[in-house]
C-alpha cells in the first residue's frame, strides 16, 4: 500500500509541476502571419476587380444656336405614382396613345413636327416612364426629349 501511495504522490506533483522547470509563454507568430497574408492577397485581388466596374464615358459637346422653328410640345408628365398627364389633363394608360395620336393628327406644324417632353418624377416607376415612351412610339412621334432640372 504505500507503494501505491508513493506513486500516487509522485504523480500528483507531477501534474502540479513541482518537478518540473518553469516554462516561459511562448507566442507563435507564423499563424498570425498567414492570416494576414491570405488577407493581403484578397484585398489586392478584389481591387483589381473594381477598376473594371466602372466605364469612362466623355459627354458629346454641341455649339449650336436654338431653333428659330416655332416646334409644337406635347407634355407627358409621369407622377410618381406612375400616373400620367398629357398636357395638363390626366389620362389612363390605354388612352395615352389614343390622345397623342389625337395632337399630332391636329398639331399645325405638319412639316417640323411635334416635340413629346416626358416630365418624369424622379421616383417615378420605370416602367411608367417606358409606357409613356411606348404610347410615343404607337403614335408615329420620334421627337422625345426628356425635362430634367439642374442641381442647386
Amino acid at each position: 500500500m504505500s507503494w501505491l501511495n508513493n506513486q500516487l504522490r509522485q504523480r500528483r506533483q507531477f501534474s502540479l509541476g513541482v518537478h518540473s522547470s518553469p516554462v516561459e509563454p511562448e507566442i507563435n507568430l507564423i499563424p498570425f502571419i498567414d492570416v494576414l497574408l491570405v488577407v493581403l492577397i484578397f484585398l489586392m485581388i478584389s481591387t483589381t476587380f473594381t477598376r473594371y466596374q466602372e466605364l469612362a464615358i466623355t459627354l458629346p459637346t454641341a455649339n449650336g444656336a436654338a431653333s428659330q422653328a416655332e416646334v409644337k410640345q406635347i407634355h407627358i408628365a409621369v407622377s410618381r405614382d406612375g400616373r400620367f398627364a398629357v398636357n395638363g389633363k390626366v389620362t389612363d394608360r390605354n388612352q395615352l396613345s389614343n390622345t397623342l395620336n389625337l395632337l399630332n393628327q391636329n398639331s399645325a406644324n405638319k412639316d417640323t413636327g411635334v416635340q413629346i417632353n416626358i416630365d418624369a418624377d424622379a421616383r417615378a416607376p420605370h416602367q411608367a416612364v417606358m409606357s409613356a415612351l411606348e404610347a410615343a412610339r404607337d403614335a408615329n412621334l420620334s421627337n422625345i426629349v426628356f425635362s430634367s432640372q439642374t442641381k442647386k
